[in-house]
């Protein structure tokens, strides 16, 4: 095969599999975050005081009253996520 032929389709030939390559990877990512949500976040924080919502580490037992609720962000403590407690209101 003639020289001037095969660099040319060397060139195609890893174009090609680079392509391939970067659509594979592209796949195995999986979506963008939060594009798969049907519904928005509230856009306004609403208030929850009476609703007794705590956020509990379960490694120390530290405890956070959520008092306001926006877009829930579930914070890290000891490393661990928190975990969301609901308990009976006060009468």
């Amino acid at each position: 095969m003639p020289p001037w032929l095969l660099i040319p389709g060397a060139i195609l030939l890893g174009y090609v599999i680079w392509r391939v390559g970067m659509a594979t990877l592209r796949s195995l990512a999986g979506p963008a975050p939060g594009t798969l949500d049907t519904e928005k976040p509230p856009s306004v924080a609403e208030d929850v005081e009476d609703l007794e919502v705590y956020l509990v580490c379960g490694e120390c037992g530290t405890e956070f009253k959520v008092s306001r609720l926006g877009e829930l962000q579930i914070p890290r403590h000891c490393g661990e996520k928190m975990l969301v407690e609901r308990r009976p209101g006060t009468v």
